[in-house]
């Protein structure tokens, strides 16, 4: 696998949209990767992580996007597996800190605060994919295409023309549910990974 990038694509230094996340994050999980990826892989939120951890410390210490071990990993391995070296970012910048001090659901405020900074990206990269990875993902790309999310599990691999973005979208499971989800879509792993390169190279 190759190492994570040196440089973070920072939009906004010090982004203060979002008070309750300025107070629980340690660093802004900015989008890294090479910008002109042919896909851009959207994860949900940064992971608080383990910041004494060797490589896979998280996104709220790394301040990169997918760089935990199990969800980082599991996607990171993935795209290398199909062929592809995606730019990879969030939907929100920073960790959402839930009651018990682990990961809980961004807001949808904060999806929207956070959505210009997405929009940015997808300009400035101008992939021919956009993968969002998990329901929230998904869902922010979808408001803002006025596309009702019915139910989310239903447009797993299922492409999405993005209009007012100007890409095709792709969703995709969460890394961190697929060994429970991908059964449910009537596949195995080897089987899912399929399917997931040979939607892309029909766009890509």
């Amino acid at each position: 696998m190759p190492p994570f990038p040196d440089s973070r694509n920072v939009h906004l230094p010090n982004c203060s949209r979002c008070p309750e996340l300025v107070s629980c994050r340690n660093r802004i999980s900015w989008g890294t990767g090479p910008l002109d990826a042919d896909v851009m892989v959207v994860g949900e939120a940064p992971g608080y992580g383990d910041p004494d951890a060797e490589r896979w410390q998280g996104g709220n210490w790394t301040g990169m996007a997918y760089t935990t071990r199990h969800s980082g990993g599991k996607i990171r391995s993935l795209f290398a597996e199909l062929g592809y070296d995606p730019y990879f970012t969030n939907a929100v910048k920073c960790f959402p800190e839930g009651e018990d001090g682990s990961n809980r659901e961004p807001r949808e405020s904060e999806l929207r605060n956070c959505f210009a900074h997405l929009r940015a990206e997808i300009e400035q990269v101008n992939p021919d994919v956009v993968v969002p990875t998990g329901k929230h993902a998904t869902k922010a790309l979808f408001d803002f295409e006025s596309i009702r999310l019915e139910g989310f599990l239903g447009c797993v691999l299922s492409p999405v023309e993005c209009e007012r973005l100007g890409v095709t979208t792709l969703p995709l499971l969460h890394p961190s549910y697929d060994n429970i989800w991908i059964g449910r879509l009537g596949y195995d792993r080897a089987e899912y990974v399929t399917a997931i390169g040979d939607i892309l190279a029909e766009f890509c």
